[in-house]
């Protein structure tokens, strides 16, 4: 019995370390379809057939972004390929262990068949049992030839176990190796797409590399645009900044005033007068320097710990096509962006949508456009060049909430700039979105 049950544990664990394999490669199909449909949805965003410089750019800002979309996919690619081969190694290895011990239950299958043939007669079992020196000889020779019949039937089923073992085992590793071969043949197609946007991209940057004059006066007149909106940033941040520090004053004066009110009782209680200074008031302690209330500190605890897999700010197909920081356009000469946050380029009729929990600390125009200010505790996001807007300052929004519609220029380009700020301090947008 004792038997029955290892062989049935071991048999469990085969089949699940099986599904296992199964799932594994599901779990990685899954998170590369989830990026091809990203590249297939981003090659839908049309580009401009102008030549003017404008134009030009912008095409050049989306093939790069298309261009980066499709490494990323060709690296989780590779990583998969390498995955699959190491559960190919481990799965080899186990297919031999179990040939094994195929190999060494068949032999002792085959010698206790041989052993029962040749005791097989009812003759043959009685004269080893009744020719017993005694009847508690007899009777072990009775339970011996009852055990070892049982052992000759378990040994055939663990032959039975053990060859369905290895028959699984067998697929497993066949469906890796062709799931192997599948992925290999998927980057290699890849790859030849992506050299074919790369002779695009070249193309696009030789005609641009003949206009250097009017791409620095394009360039320069972004940046003054730009430097304008930032400016108008930071000073509805300052002031926000200012909101949030009264409010940590006023809770700290309150908090001491319940002190005060509580030790006074406690005194009147025991019948002593409150303590006086020289100047007859009751002394205070000085207020702790907040710079956010508790409601903010927890908030901000929140947000920090979802760093890396907050929402992408914007709805449907996109392709990032401008950076954070700054940085020198690769095939340009003397041409560099400084981006105080990152640019997305969506299709008309995207939304802005909220990357996290949060209140709505500004809504602002800037040429003709509406810029949104959300505040989480300490972090604030910056959603601009908006066409529409879905709230109001005082407005509370949960994750993933639609704050407007992002402006599609003359040029049919839907672009959201988006910046992340924690109190005055720039951060990456792009470390703490998951994409």
């Amino acid at each position: 019995m004792k038997r029955l049950i290892v062989i049935f544990c071991i048999c469990l664990c085969m089949c699940t370390l099986s599904a296992q394999t199964t799932r594994k490669i599901r779990q990685l199909e899954k998170q590369r379809n989830e990026l091809k449909q990203q590249i297939a949805e981003s090659e839908t965003l049309l580009q401009s057939t102008k030549k003017d410089v404008k134009s030009q750019l912008g095409n050049l800002v989306l093939i790069s972004g298309q261009i980066e979309e499709r490494q990323k996919y060709i690296q989780t690619i590779e990583s998969d390929v390498n995955s699959i081969q190491q559960e190919i190694n481990r799965l080899e290895k186990d297919l031999v262990r179990l040939q094994k011990e195929l190999g060494e239950k068949r032999q002792k299958y085959e010698q206790s068949v041989k052993y029962l043939y040749r005791n097989k007669s009812i003759q043959d079992k009685l004269m080893f049992i009744f020719s017993a020196e005694n009847f508690g000889q007899m009777y072990r020779r009775l339970r011996y030839v009852r055990e070892y019949a049982d052992y000759q039937r378990l040994q055939g089923i663990q032959v039975q176990r053990k060859q369905k073992q290895v028959t699984e085992k067998a697929i497993s590793l066949k469906n890796s190796r062709k799931a192997k071969e599948d992925l290999l043949k998927q980057g290699e197609a890849e790859k030849a797409k992506l050299e074919a946007q790369e002779q695009e991209r070249k193309q696009i940057l030789s005609g641009l590399q003949k206009k250097q004059r009017s791409i620095q006066s394009e360039l320069a007149k972004k940046r003054r645009s730009a430097d304008k909106l930032n400016a108008q940033i930071d000073r509805l941040i300052e002031e926000e900044i200012e909101k949030a520090r009264k409010r940590a004053e006023e809770e700290a004066r309150r908090k001491a005033e319940e002190a005060r009110k509580a030790a006074e009782a406690a005194k009147g209680a025991s019948g002593t007068s409150a303590a006086k200074t020289e100047t007859g008031k009751t002394p205070v302690e000085k207020l702790e320097a907040y710079k956010v209330d508790s409601e903010d500190r927890r908030l901000s605890s929140v947000f920090e710990k979802n760093k890396g897999i907050l929402p992408v700010p914007i709805t449907g197909p996109y392709v990032v096509v401008g950076h954070y920081g700054q940085y020198q356009v690769k095939g340009l000469r003397n041409v560099k962006l400084d981006n105080k946050g990152m640019d997305i380029k969506g299709k008309a009729g995207a939304n802005a949508r909220a990357i996290f929990d949060g209140e709505v600390s500004a809504v602002f125009q800037y040429n003709g456009l509406t810029n949104v200010l959300v505040r989480h505790g300490s972090y604030i996001s910056v959603y601009c060049n908006l066409s529409t807007v879905r709230v109001k300052k005082g407005s509370l929004v949960r994750a993933r909430d639609v704050l407007g519609e992002v402006h599609t220029n003359a040029d049919g380009e839907t672009i959201l700039h988006f910046q992340l700020r924690k109190e005055t301090v720039k951060l990456n947008p792009e470390l703490w979105i998951h994409r």
